[in-house]
């Protein structure tokens, strides 16, 4: 199979890119690896900020789409110790540059929007190889290959088509989150419903050990919890066993108020790892006709709220910068990359100028700060 444009990943940032080109009346495939839509679960909530994410939405014109998804008060966040004493407490007041979506709602509304056929479900990719005039090969577990005049990958960290740009790998931080859910929480678990209040919640033992959870729809509390351990030592917790895993980290917040443990012990899923991984800080590779990244696959960094609103304005910017270059797709993949690449560095660099473990005082001095945004 031939194309002429070719996205390997269907997550935000992919489908971004895709809805861009359409807009513009450019056609693209996209292949990923999913069987389905309903594959998997789609993750938690996202701060869609007005300086990065919003202007992809823009881009491929469903704001009024993205509005009807806001989940309305979730920009309140509280900061408490250890204790379950409240250090801070801002209440969203509707004025916030950072609404907060579900992603997969976010990502429903991306794919409505494209034509259908647009995404081939289930087609996992093994590798690419490069061509003749900047042509490349893709080649998917089944056997299966697509031929195509301009490759891009959307498809994560674990990227397949990042070794044509470069022999980057990424790095474990020495930071995991575990991830848990309390579902209808303000009746089945009321006290660490009130603990979280009505949007995030950030609790940390200075230096040490965090937990963060952001209320949900429906009730549901999504817990992510904070460790900073070598892979070995997850590699001995057996996650299949749900109460005995909740209960080996809750020994690491021992002494923590109950209400802010009921996010570990009581969770209604079993625990959830999600190592942290890397890429270099200000990762980039010299141009290679036909073939370029976005999103994790190019500038993949520690969880910190920028990741999604990247990858969409990545997306949106190489769509745009295709349509502007119509028919000189090297002159298009230059001037995308031109922009991403002192972006992406910035981000990378500001991250990793941010504590691994954050005190209550790096908590306050950050949320009380006049200008958010980097």
């Amino acid at each position: 199979m031939t194309t002429d444009i070719t996205i390997v990943g269907a997550g935000l940032g992919g489908l971004t890119l895709a809805r861009v080109l359409h807009v513009h009346g450019i056609p693209a495939t996209v292949y990923e690896a999913e069987a389905s839509l309903t594959d998997r679960s789609q993750g938690g909530m996202l701060d869609i900020h007005d300086y990065n994410g919003q202007l992809a939405v823009q881009a491929a014109r469903l704001m009024d789409e993205f509005r009807g998804i806001i989940l309305e008060g979730r920009q309140a966040m509280r900061i408490l110790d250890r204790n379950g004493t409240v250090m801070l407490d801002q209440a969203d007041d509707g004025t916030g540059g950072r609404p907060e979506v579900q992603r997969g709602e976010l990502r429903q509304i991306l794919l409505d929007s494209l034509p259908a056929g647009t995404v081939r479900w289930g087609h996992k990719v093994s590798g690419a190889r490069g061509l003749d005039e900047g042509r490349h090969e893709v080649t998917f577990t089944d056997g299966g290959t697509a031929v195509t005049s301009l490759l891009v990958g959307a498809d994560g960290a674990w990227s397949r088509i990042r070794p044509l740009l470069s022999t980057a790998t990424p790095e474990y931080t020495g930071t995991s989150f575990v991830e848990t859910y309390l579902f209808d929480a303000d009746t089945r678990h009321p006290a660490a419903a009130k603990a979280v209040g009505g949007g995030s919640l950030f609790a940390v033992d200075p230096g040490k050990r965090q937990i963060g959870a952001h209320r949900e729809k429906d009730g549901t509390l999504h817990a992510y919890v904070v460790l900073s351990k070598p892979l070995d030592w997850f590699a001995g917790v057996d996650f299949a066993d749900a109460a005995a895993t909740a209960a080996l980290i809750a020994q690491e917040f021992a002494g923590w108020a109950p209400e802010l443990t009921a996010l570990i012990t009581d969770s209604d899923t079993t625990p959830v790892l999600r190592p942290h991984y890397t890429l270099p800080v200000g990762h980039r590779w010299d141009r290679v006709p036909g073939v370029t990244l976005v999103g994790d696959a190019a500038h993949l960094i520690p969880p910190n709220g920028e990741g999604a609103n990247l990858a969409m304005l990545d997306g949106a910017e190489l769509g745009e910068a295709l349509a502007a270059h119509p028919g000189d797709v090297e002159a298009a993949l230059a001037a995308y990359e031109q922009v991403m690449f002192p972006r992406s560095a910035a981000v990378g660099e500001a991250e990793a100028e941010t504590p691994v473990n954050p005190t209550l005082e790096d908590l306050l001095n950050f949320f009380t700060r006049d200008e958010q945004t980097p």
